[in-house]
Order: C-alpha cells, then sequence, then structure tokens
C-alpha cells in the first residue's frame, strides 16, 4: 500500500504532549533533549508541565509541535526498523509541519529545524502588534465562495483565505475588523458556523510579511538540502525536491494559503491510500477522511500508535 507521512500544524499543541513517548522510548527522550539543546531552553519541561499560557505562545507552540512529531518519527523509524526514504511517496506537513517533514527526511537537521521555528514564531507573532489581526473560520461554504467573501470583507483591508482545509472547512485571515465583517457576511451566505479563531496572529495572509522576509534572511544562515522524501508544499499542492524551490516555498507559505485539501488530493491522485499523521493530536487524520473517505489515515503519536503503525507499515 503507498504511504505519505503527513505532520500537524499549530492548534495540536496540549500540556501533556509527547511525555507518554519520551517514558517509553530512548530515542524519544533522546530528540526532545536535542531540541531543548539547540534552543538552549528546557522545553520539554513546558510541554510536559505547561503552564499552557507559555506553551500556545507561537514562540514555543511551533518548535514544540515539530519536537513531538520528530520524537513519533524517529521511535517509529527504530522501532519498526523502517526506512523512510523506501516506504514513503511523499512527506507534507500543515503550515509549520513542513518543517517537521523537511526535517524528518533530513532536509534539515532536527537542531536547526528547532532554531528556524524559533525565528518564525517570534516572526510571525511581532508581524502583527496584538489584536490588529484576527483568523476566523468559515465552515459549510467551498473555496471559491469563501474568496468572495473575504473580498467584499476587506473593504481596503487585509482578509484573505488563508487555510483550505478540507471541503466546506476553510479559514480566513487579516484584519480584525475585516474578518469580524467576513464573519457576517458568510452566515448571510450561509455559513453552516463562522467563528473566530483563538490564535495570537493572523496568520497566512499579506500581514505576515515582515516574517516572510525573516524567514529568507534565515534560510541564507539554514539552507535546505535535498529531502529523502518529496514534499508536497502548502503553497503548491504539488511535489518539490528541488532545495531552493523548497526554501523559496517556505517563504511564501509564511503569507500564501495553506492548500491542505488539494494536497491530500494530489498524493491520492499518485495512489497514496495510507497518510500516518505523525506527532500531537489527530486533527489531519481527521481532515484526510474529510477529503476523501476511502483514504487511510492513522495518527502516531503514543507508544500504543506506535506499535499499531509498526504492524501497519
Amino acid at each position: 500500500m503507498t504511504v505519505a507521512f503527513v505532520f500537524p500544524g499549530q492548534g495540536s499543541q496540549q500540556v501533556g504532549m509527547g511525555l507518554e513517548l519520551a517514558k517509553a522510548f530512548t530515542v524519544a527522550r533522546e530528540t526532545f533533549q536535542e531540541v531543548d539543546d539547540a534552543l538552549s531552553q528546557n522545553l520539554s519541561k513546558l510541554m510536559w508541565e505547561g503552564p499552557e499560557e507559555d506553551l500556545i505562545l507561537t514562540e514555543n507552540a511551533q518548535p514544540a509541535i515539530m519536537a513531538v512529531s520528530l520524537a513519533a518519527m524517529r521511535t517509529l523509524q527504530h522501532e519498526g526498523n523502517l526506512d523512510i526514504a523506501a516506504k514513503a511517496a511523499f512527506v507534507a506537513g500543515h503550515s509549520l509541519g513542513e518543517y517537521s517533514a523537511l526535517a524528518s527526511c533530513d532536509a534539515f537537521s532536527v537542531a536547526d529545524t528547532a532554531r528556524l521555528l524559533k525565528i518564525r514564531g517570534r516572526a510571525m507573532q511581532s508581524a502583527a502588534p496584538v489584536g490588529e489581526g484576527a483568523m476566523a473560520a468559515l465552515l459549510g461554504l467551498e473555496l471559491d465562495d469563501v474568496r468572495e467573501v473575504a473580498a467584499e470583507a476587506a473593504q481596503g483591508e487585509v482578509c484573505e483565505a488563508a487555510n483550505d482545509n478540507a471541503p466546506g472547512q476553510v479559514v480566513v485571515s487579516g484584519h480584525k475588523a475585516a474578518v469580524e465583517r467576513a464573519l457576517e457576511i458568510a452566515k448571510e451566505r450561509g455559513a453552516r458556523r463562522a467563528v473566530l479563531l483563538a490564535v495570537s496572529a493572523p496568520f497566512h495572509c499579506a500581514l505576515m510579511k515582515p516574517a516572510a522576509d525573516a524567514m529568507f534572511e534565515a534560510f541564507q544562515e539554514i539552507p535546505p538540502v535535498a529531502p529523502a522524501v518529496p514534499l508536497v508544499a502548502n503553497v503548491t499542492a504539488a511535489a518539490v525536491s528541488d532545495p531552493d524551490a523548497i526554501r523559496d516555498s517556505l517563504v511564501e507559505q509564511v503569507t500564501g494559503m495553506v492548500r491542505w485539501r488539494e494536497s491530500v488530493m494530489y498524493m491520492a491522485e499518485q495512489g497514496v491510500e495510507q497518510y500516518f499523521e505523525i506527532g500531537a493530536g489527530k486533527v489531519l487524520s481527521g481532515l484526510v477522511r474529510r477529503i476523501n473517505r476511502d483514504l487511510e489515515a492513522i495518527p502516531v503519536g503514543t507508544p500504543e500508535d506506535i506499535e499499531s503503525a509498526c504492524e501497519k507499515l
């Protein structure tokens, strides 16, 4: 069966994530220590003990989610004697999950990935003053409808489709007033639900341009190398392996839309039937099944999940 490994993004974090892996597997403990050392920060303690209000800060949440993903991936490789290059057709990640995906197939070291995500998190948090931006989920409208809603709501401000997650599940991002207008317009146009998201910044829209510039600079110091497995990029929903193209897509991704629905459809069209979600939570597994009910989505984030995944692989 053709396999892809997919990696979750921000919003999957919760206090205690990764602790069971660390208790059960030496390779997981070593991965968490590697991230702590790279950041000169006891991030694992924050992940396992909280407080939650510090963990959800973007500059902490992004490397923390990556750390759990890489701890799970390395454990799966060790316990299952898994060669990712031989087994996987593609890797993909949702927003910051692209960094986890690339680290899993050696385009970046884990330490460099942690540093890049710390830079990314800080840059995204500071790109728009607190309270200036917002994001909202518009449920029950398709992408073209949401784009029309966003254009009508903008009124000279920024309001853009930010995440195309699944059929009828699109997120908008931009100036707070514009996003609030989008909520009302979406309801008038028949949205099943339209709700503001509890996020700290308006990700994946033009307001993130300063953060995109910061990542362009960061990649001058820490450039990617060719991954062992092709990445299905958020901004193109197509496979990419060239290091320069990967770098460009990661920069563009900061302000660009996450084309997750199309990415899963692309992988399915290439014959991928099993999607292993590596790390915290089950968000992507749910989205994969919403996109195509014939696909199998398998969360891999606990010792029990590792055992089950080893059997499937």
